[in-house]
């Protein structure tokens, strides 16, 4: 059976983590969203969000944002390789709507899978 939880132990939580993945990535990018990858050890895949002020202003809309990221990670994650990833969101990504973005995301997802 399948597990679609969304636990701690697929984020990644530490500024190390971060700039572990940081340091060496592979990156998949459009024009609204990158997403930088590394390879772990751990078995499983972990996410990481960075979405900043400076590129989308409101809160709300940055919140958006994440959920929509961490919605598309939960339900692939178990057909994603094992890897860190860090997903960072671009000023454009506001022009679209949710359908779109999900889209863009499940597309970008399925390069990392098994």
């Amino acid at each position: 059976m399948l597990n679609y939880f969304f636990k701690k132990k697929s984020r990644l939580l530490r500024s190390s983590n971060f700039q572990h993945v940081f340091s060496n990535p592979c990156i998949k990018s459009t024009f609204q969203i990158n997403i930088l990858g590394r390879s772990n050890l751990l078995g499983h895949p972990r996410l990481g969000l960075s979405i900043s002020r400076k590129n989308i202003k409101y809160a709300h809309k940055r919140n958006k944002i994440k959920r929509l990221i961490r919605e598309t990670f939960r339900l692939l994650q178990h057909k994603l390789i094992s890897m860190d990833f860090i997903v960072i969101a671009k000023k454009n990504i506001i022009h679209l709507n949710n359908k779109k973005i999900t889209n863009i995301l499940e597309n970008i997802w399925s390069n990392y899978q098994r």
